[in-house]
């Protein structure tokens, strides 16, 4: 078996139905010269068990058990702890990886000796026949489309967009060498460290290959199905707030706004919504608050076409 290149980190806690799918995205993929980590995060159900027996069956998988859940930040740090290939990319559980993912991710980094590479993805919805991909969506092809190698945030600032961990492979080097940690204890921790990631790179790329279908469970149990519950929005807000702060802190003027573009127009329009008819007054005071705080930043928000009356009805409401 050849020396694996590239560590691929799957945390997953109570993912049972899913987490077959997402070994074998992992198991056929073109490049085979990988190594997984499956990080069991405290599951009460067969997650941990479909893991063992994983790894028992295939000597590139290795097993982290967590006898109590401590969140998905924490898990994938207990990954990084282990990662020996030059690589490391991460896939959540119940998510698939295509087929060429790691062999695009992995072949674009060595061809252009940058930090890191971030692809497309798309969303895997339910439907009557099971789940279905949807198509890249804006916002994600604006982040990778078309193709650069060897750019930062000044040359390419909507990339800022793509926030998520499992789109983007590494040098882990470049993770030591910025100490780079997911926080632990919150939920939406990778969009911190995305803008870490993208103001601390020396050169970054973008690929617009979709390497990740990412599911939106029939259940509503994804992490992004509960934003009208007030602990879930006010982590939701933190994570929106910590990376913008990143981004302002390294003078990445182009990038925060854009960000701050796409939050007002995708983010805030669905939270709106929730927070016009939510019992709680705490839930409609914080989302106006952060509809005021974004269309500050935003030089003649007033003719803004996107939302526009229920934007500013939500920042003069509360």
């Amino acid at each position: 078996m050849s020396t694996p290149v590239v560590t691929v980190i799957i945390p997953g806690r109570d993912v049972a139905p899913y987490a077959e799918e997402a070994l074998d995205s992992l198991r056929t993929q073109t490049l085979t010269s990988w190594r997984g980590i499956l990080v069991d995060d405290g599951s009460r159900d067969a997650t941990g068990s479909m893991f063992r027996a994983a790894a028992a069956a295939d000597p590139r998988l290795n097993v982290v058990s967590h006898d109590r859940p401590r969140g998905l930040g924490a898990a994938r740090n207990a990954g990084l702890d282990l990662v020996e290939t030059p690589f490391v990319a991460f896939l959540d559980a119940d998510d698939i990886l295509a087929p060429r993912a790691l062999e695009r991710l992995v072949g674009t980094l060595d061809a252009s000796g940058s930090d890191f590479v971030a692809g497309a993805y798309v969303r895997l919805r339910p439907t009557d026949e099971g789940y279905t991909p949807g198509p890249v969506q804006p916002w994600v092809a604006a982040a990778t489309d078309p193709e650069r190698r060897g750019v930062t945030l000044a040359d390419h600032p909507a990339a800022s967009g793509n926030i998520v961990a499992w789109s983007k492979a590494s040098r882990i080097e470049f993770w030591r060498r910025n100490r780079l940690r997911f926080p632990e204890g919150r939920l939406y921790e990778d969009q911190l460290v995305a803008q870490q990631m993208y103001t601390r790179a020396r050169a970054f790329d973008v690929i617009p290959d979709v390497v990740v279908q990412w599911r939106e469970r029939a259940d509503g149990s994804s992490i992004t199905q509960h934003r009208a519950q007030l602990p879930v929005l006010v982590d939701y807000l933190d994570g929106l707030r910590g990376g913008l702060a990143v981004l302002d802190a390294a003078d990445a003027r182009a990038a925060a706004r854009a960000r701050v573009d796409l939050v007002l127009d995708l983010d805030v329009p669905p939270l709106v919504r929730i927070a016009q008819t939510h019992p709680d007054p705490d839930y409609r005071r914080r989302v106006g608050a952060l509809v005021r705080e974004f269309l500050a930043r935003t030089p003649g928000h007033e003719s803004r076409e996107s939302e526009t009356a229920e934007l500013l009805r939500a920042a003069h409401l509360w």
